[in-house]
């Protein structure tokens, strides 16, 4: 008894939602404008300055990108509703050294997402990420994250953690469901689309430390391909695919599953305290089935493992992050031999049929540190960001020994590096600067060093 009545009050509350806190919020409407110039030596950019940017910057060794747009942000995360929208177009130029010139224009955002209550709703062009951790310092998310230009989608789910009735905050979900459209065209497909679903649990809630667990399915799936026609883009190709069933009118299709298919699981611990949390976690995929629990699969040696701590109570370092990833195992190095299936060879984000493999106008949607010519990789990466005195900072350095695949082995390695400082500058009509160096040294891309220069402003057009 002196146990239960030593709990606070608030932590029996049997349903905790957010929207019980009082609204004190305004909405705005703000505009966006940023002008972005690269130029290094070698034969592309260092890749530290392109990987990671939404698809912004070009890989190009001289490059600039102009982009410009207004945006209505998420502000009452404590109401039963909420809205956000935006508008950013952009703009790239890059080329050099007798490369083709990359110009091109698009939205970096063209969406609009309303929250009902839990329920949110997602419609257009909007960046996502899905991993734990630190996105600013991470290398990327293993399924999604900020490396290829985001793909217009719609979405619907309860995207935040989610308390469930009756178990008073301890117990939490998140769930959705997403279906994307992949506008650019590779050799062989083209109008491919994407189904993605997750789920996720959580326990602990306002406890000092929680435990997490999500279970990602995607697939790229139907389009139509100039070597076997239509893929299937009917109802009962998207169940199929929804199910990760065989089907289709191709042997691959029946033998397998229809479509290209990747299943992401991720544990994350994370210990927090005022002002401070440190997160732990762990991200695994799969492209082969049966589809086993993380820690239990053919290619158990192979993932991302991080540690991230941020805090805000000294500014001279906010966030900290280590990832070492490892994708060599591959379940083995052979799919069959002598007429036994062994299942291994996944060759990781490549397909037969899909030909463009986990990628979207030429960048790979999940790590940037895998390719699709250079899949097997074990690499270390490490990040630092801070405030000094109004100079915002951010660190970032990884290393890379790369294998190639194991139908095509090819040994390199890459160093690369980042330095980049950011300051808001009230007097220069509140203009923002920034300023990054990179390199890469190694023989996967050749020695390169290069910088970008930012200036972006950001205001208000009006609140309500």
């Amino acid at each position: 008894m002196l146990l239960v009545a030593s709990v606070p009050l608030y932590a029996w509350n049997w349903w905790p939602l957010p929207m019980a806190e009082p609204d004190t919020c305004r909405d705005s409407l703000l505009y966006v404008g940023a002008v972005r110039a690269v130029s290094s030596s070698g034969g592309q950019a260092p890749s530290l300055l392109w990987h990671n940017t939404n698809g912004e910057i070009s890989s190009m060794p001289h490059s600039a990108t102009i982009s410009a747009g207004i945006i209505k942000p998420a502000t009452r995360p404590s109401r039963w509703f909420d809205y956000d929208f935006g508008v950013v177009l952009s703009g790239r130029f890059g080329g050099g050294y007798g490369m083709p010139s990359d110009i091109t224009g698009f939205f970096n955002e063209l969406y609009a997402h309303t929250r009902l209550y839990i329920v949110d709703i997602t419609a257009g062009i909007k960046p996502q990420y899905w991993g734990a951790g630190d996105a600013e310092l991470s290398s990327g998310s293993l399924l999604f994250s900020n490396n290829a230009h985001p793909l217009p989608r719609i979405s619907i789910g309860f995207e935040r953690w989610t308390p469930i009735p009756g178990l008073f905050g301890y117990v939490e979900v998140k769930g959705g469901l997403t279906h994307s459209w992949a506008g650019d065209k590779s050799e062989v497909v083209s109008g491919t689309l994407i189904h993605h679903k997750y789920i996720g649990g959580r326990i602990g809630g306002k406890l000092p430390v929680n435990i997490s667990y999500e279970f990602h399915h995607a697939a790229q799936w139907g389009g139509y391909s100039t070597v076997y026609g239509d893929l299937g883009n009917d109802w009962n190709a998207y169940k199929t695919t929804f199910m990760a069933r065989s089907g289709g009118s191709m042997a691959n299709d029946q033998l397998n599953a229809q479509g290209n298919h990747i299943c992401f699981q991720q544990l994350a611990l994370d210990v927090k305290g005022k002002g401070w949390k440190v997160s732990a976690y762990w991200q695994i995929i799969q492209e082969d089935g049966p589809i086993e629990r993380i820690g239990k699969t053919m290619n158990k040696p192979d993932g991302l493992w991080g540690v991230s701590a941020v805090q805000n109570r000294w500014p001279f370092i906010e966030g900290v992050t280590y990832e070492f990833l490892n994708t060599t195992d591959q379940s083995g190095p052979f799919h069959d031999r002598d007429g036994v299936v062994f299942g291994g060879r996944d060759n990781y984000y490549s397909n037969g049929i899909y030909k463009q493999g986990w990628s979207y106008f030429g960048r790979i949607i999940g790590s940037p540190l895998l390719t699709l010519s250079n899949n097997r990789v074990r690499a270390h990466h490490a990040g630092i960001r801070g405030d000094i005195y109004g100079f915002k900072y951010r660190v970032m350095v990884n290393h890379a020994e790369n294998y190639g695949l194991y139908t095509a082995p090819a040994r390199s390695s890459n160093t690369a590096i980042l330095l980049e400082v950011k300051k808001h500058v009230k007097e220069a009509w509140g203009l923002d600067f920034g300023f990054s160096i990179a390199g890469d040294f190694g023989s996967q891309y050749g020695n390169a060093f290069g910088a970008m220069i930012c200036i972006s402003k950001r205001g208000v057009i009006c609140d309500w």
